[in-house]
């Protein structure tokens, strides 16, 4: 996929230095840029934890070397991500309950910032992992032949979907529905058994069901604009024209909340507010204080949990 905004990103000694050396980068780059990290300090010592260490290299493997897409991601398009899997307990021999915290954030232009797209921890995480087993995805298979084996993968495979959907859309209008599909497809054919949660309706009301369920419902449109306009024609304008870019920022804000109001307890909503306040906070400092008061009112009524900090910080 080319990113004009990441092509901007190229540095000059890596371009040169690529050049020199005849390397043909977009024929060996895959999508992500991807740290994995498997924690297993609850896991007890009878345990062998050289096990784990496997586990996050095939992991990491699985996410860096695979192709996600049938488009070409330079070096520096590559989504940086990382995926924080903590293990909480050993259900049965080589079975494991865990917890899994997914961030990833795409670079805004001309700057040094990396503006988060998502920050999410999952909790309905269960797998079943034999050192050196196959750590593969295949969408035409998601169950696999084992489920629990299995639903490591497409849990897996389920986020780098969603992210390469985030960051299409931040960069063209509705540019990541392919990817939501494919996200999609693994809710279709989630692995089944015990213990699996997460992939259904009737499983909660944050889980990986709703969260695509909301990024492809028509009815929810104005998400994708929303996305669009705050980092495309926000953050990516801060630079040149920063008056501008503020502007159309609080308003994709100004949308969400009048969607938000049609349609309360979305799990996108909140999904797209994660973790942005500080980032909000910077982009309002320096506004008008119309601009900031029409701020405080909308962020107290999408981030209820930070009202006190808006208030404090942009009065």
């Amino acid at each position: 996929m080319f990113h004009l905004s990441h092509y901007m990103y190229m540095k000059n000694k890596f371009i040169v230095l690529a050049v020199l050396l005849g390397i043909s980068l977009a024929s060996k780059a895959q999508e992500f840029q991807a740290k994995v990290t498997v924690i297993s300090n609850r896991i007890p010592s009878t345990v062998d934890k050289k096990v784990f260490t496997t586990l996050q290299t095939q992991l990491t493997n699985l996410l860096n070397n695979r192709k996600w897409s049938g488009e070409t991601f330079k070096q520096t398009e590559k989504i940086e991500c990382s995926f924080l899997l903590n293990l909480e307990s050993i259900i049965e021999t080589n079975v494991y309950k865990a917890s899994l915290t997914v961030q990833a954030a795409r670079p805004v232009y001309n700057a040094a910032y990396q503006a988060a797209l998502v920050n999410f921890m999952d909790a309905d995480v269960i797998f079943k992992y034999i050192e050196y087993q196959p750590v593969e995805f295949n969408e035409s298979r998601v169950q696999g032949s084992d489920a629990l084996a299995s639903n490591l993968t497409a849990i897996f495979a389920y986020y780098a979907y969603t992210i390469l959907g985030l960051d299409s859309d931040s960069f063209q209008p509705k540019g990541g529905d392919v990817f939501f599909q494919k996200a999609q497809n693994i809710i279709n054919n989630a692995p089944e058994g015990k213990g699996i949660s997460g992939w259904r309706v009737f499983d909660g009301l944050r889980n990986r069901y709703f969260l695509i369920e909301n990024l492809i419902n028509s009815r929810y449109n104005i998400v994708h604009d929303v996305i669009y306009s705050y980092y495309r024609s926000g953050l990516d304008k801060m630079y040149d024209a920063e008056t501008e870019a503020r502007a159309n920022i609080l308003q994709s804000l100004i949308q969400l909340q009048a969607f938000n109001k049609d349609n309360p307890n979305t799990m996108i909503v909140q999904f797209f507010m994660q973790s942005k306040s500080a980032e909000l906070i910077g982009i309002f400092k320096k506004g008008m204080p119309q601009e900031k008061s029409k701020a405080i009112e909308i962020l107290s009524l999408l981030d209820i949990a930070n009202t006190s900090r808006y208030k404090e910080e942009l009065r």
